[in-house]
C-alpha cells in the first residue's frame, strides 16, 4: 500500500512576484527609515527638514546637475567594479582609494613624457597597471604570509596618499603654476574627449562598459563560476582542485585595475592635474556603493549614480542650508546601514 504525500504548502512570500514585492518594500522603508533619521539631525542642527530636501531635490535635478551627477559616477562605478568583483572571491578590497589614486599617479606619469594621439591611451592602461600592482602588494600578503587583506588594502590607501603628495610637492611639482603643489597641466589630447553637446566626458562609457563587462564574467564565465565557489568555500574549492591562490591573485588584480582606471578617468576627465584632494573619497564612497548593491554588479552601477546624485545635492545643504560640508557623509552613512540593517532577509524562526 503507497502512501500519498500531499503536495508541499506553498508560501506567497517565495514566490518570484511577492518576493520582488517585499524587496521593494523592505528598500522603501530602509530609505524611509534613513531619511528619518536624518531629519531629526537636521532638525537638531536647526534646519527644516522639508526645505533641505527641498533645495537637495531642486539642485540635483536641474541640466548641469545631472551632468554633474553622470561625470561623478564614472569613477564610482569602476572603483564599485573593483570591490564586487574581489569580493565573489571572499576578499574585501578596502583599498580602492589608494588603487584610485596610484592609477592616477601613473597616468600622469605617462603624461608627462608622452605626446600626441598615443598620450591617452597609454595614460589609461598605465593607470590601470598600476592599480593593479598596488592591488597585488595586498593580495601576496594574503596568499603568502595570510595577513588580511583588507588590513593592507586599507594602510596602503594612506601610503599611496604619501606617494602623490612627495611627487605633486618635489620632482613633479609644476615649475609655472601658481606655487601650489600640482604637476603641470595635461595638454588637449590628454583628455578625455566629451560627449556631443555635454560635458560629460568619454569616462562614463569606459565605466559603464566594465560594469556589463563584469556582470557578464561574473555570471556566465568558468572564471566567474570558480571566484564563487573559491569564495563560498575555500577549503572546498582546494580539494576540487581549484587553484584557489591563483584565482585571488587574479580577482584582486583585475579589481585594481579598475579602481587604477577611474582615477586616470578622473585626471583625464576631470581635474587634469594630479593635485591634493584630487580623488575625492572617489575609493571611499564606491566601496560604500558595492556595499549597498551587496556586490552585485548591476546594482552597484545603480548605487555609484544614488550616491552621486547624493554628493551633488548635498553641495545645497552647505550652500542653501548653511550646514557642515560634512553632512553629506552622514547622509550617505544612514543610507548604508539602513539599507544593509533592514534589508537583510531573515532567518525563519
Amino acid at each position: 500500500m503507497t502512501t500519498q504525500l500531499a503536495p508541499p504548502a506553498t508560501n506567497p512570500l517565495t514566490t518570484p512576484k511577492a518576493g520582488y514585492t517585499a524587496a521593494a518594500g523592505r528598500w522603501a522603508g530602509a530609505l524611509a527609515g534613513a531619511l528619518a533619521i536624518f531629519s531629526v539631525l537636521l532638525i537638531a542642527k536647526g534646519a527644516n527638514p522639508v526645505s533641505v530636501f527641498g533645495q537637495m531635490m531642486a539642485s540635483t535635478f536641474t541640466g548641469a546637475s545631472v551632468e554633474q551627477i553622470v561625470i561623478k559616477a564614472a569613477p564610482l562605478i569602476l572603483a564599485a567594479m573593483a570591490v564586487v568583483l574581489p569580493a565573489r572571491a571572499g576578499l574585501a578590497n578596502v583599498g580602492g582609494e589608494g588603487q584610485v589614486i596610484i592609477g592616477a599617479v601613473a597616468g600622469a606619469g605617462v603624461g608627462l613624457v608622452v605626446q600626441g594621439p598615443a598620450a591617452l591611451p597609454l595614460m589609461l592602461v598605465a593607470g590601470a597597471l598600476g592599480g593593479a600592482v598596488w592591488a597585488g602588494l595586498a593580495v601576496a600578503l594574503r596568499v603568502t604570509v595570510g595577513v588580511n587583506e583588507a588590513v593592507t588594502t586599507l594602510l596602503l590607501n594612506y601610503v599611496a596618499l604619501d606617494v602623490m603628495l612627495y611627487l605633486i610637492y618635489e620632482p613633479w611639482k609644476d615649475a609655472h603654476g601658481s606655487g601650489q603643489p600640482a604637476t603641470p597641466p595635461l595638454s588637449v589630447e590628454q583628455r578625455l574627449p566629451l560627449l556631443s553637446g555635454t560635458a560629460v566626458h568619454a569616462g562614463i562609457i569606459l565605466a559603464l562598459l566594465a560594469a556589463v563587462a563584469v556582470w557578464l564574467t561574473l555570471r556566465h564565465t568558468a572564471f566567474g563560476f570558480r571566484l564563487a565557489v573559491t569564495g563560498g568555500n575555500p577549503e572546498a574549492a582546494r580539494r576540487a582542485g581549484l587553484p584557489v591562490a591563483r584565482l585571488l591573485m587574479t580577482a584582486m588584480l583585475l579589481g585594481g585595475a579598475l579602481a587604477g582606471l577611474a582615477g586616470v578617468i578622473q585626471l583625464a576627465g576631470v581635474e587634469f592635474k594630479l593635485r591634493p584632494g584630487l580623488t575625492t573619497n572617489i575609493g571611499y564612497i564606491a566601496f560604500l556603493a558595492a556595499w549597498l548593491a551587496r556586490h552585485n554588479p548591476l546594482p552597484a552601477t545603480a548605487a555609484a549614480f544614488l550616491l552621486a546624485a547624493i554628493t551633488v545635492g548635498g553641495d545645497s545643504l552647505q550652500l542653501d542650508s548653511g550646514l557642515p560640508a560634512a553632512t553629506v557623509n552622514v547622509l550617505m552613512a544612514l543610507i548604508l546601514l539602513a539599507v544593509l540593517g533592514w534589508t537583510a532577509k531573515r532567518s525563519p524562526s
